[in-house]
């Protein structure tokens, strides 16, 4: 069973094509990941927002991955990190499109 792990916090940019181009690296890196499947990255400039619905295939590897960026966001300053993980409704998923089972 897949398990998201959805993240957010505050930061002070950079944003949009900026931010795509200093984190492009990290998003690579990220594709190695134990369990990753994928990443959708969100920000929220207009409220100083960033972070992510990640997929990844067990809970334990979403939990891992989870330490380990909050370690990596602390180490940039930013520690006030909301993040949590949910067990998929492959069924309810399977009805609307969603594109894990």
């Amino acid at each position: 069973m897949a398990y998201v792990l959805q993240v957010d916090f505050k930061m002070n940019g950079p944003f949009g094509d900026e931010m795509a181009n200093q984190f492009s690296n990290l998003a690579k890196s990220i594709n190695e990941e134990d369990g990753f499947m994928w990443k959708i990255w969100t920000e929220r400039p207009e409220t100083n927002e960033a972070g992510g619905i990640y997929i990844f295939e067990t809970k334990e590897t979403a939990e891992n991955y989870l330490d380990m960026h909050s370690k990596r966001l602390a180490s940039f300053g930013i520690t006030d990190v909301n993040a949590k993980v949910f067990a998929i409704n492959s069924k309810l998923t399977d009805i609307t499109n969603g594109p894990v089972k």
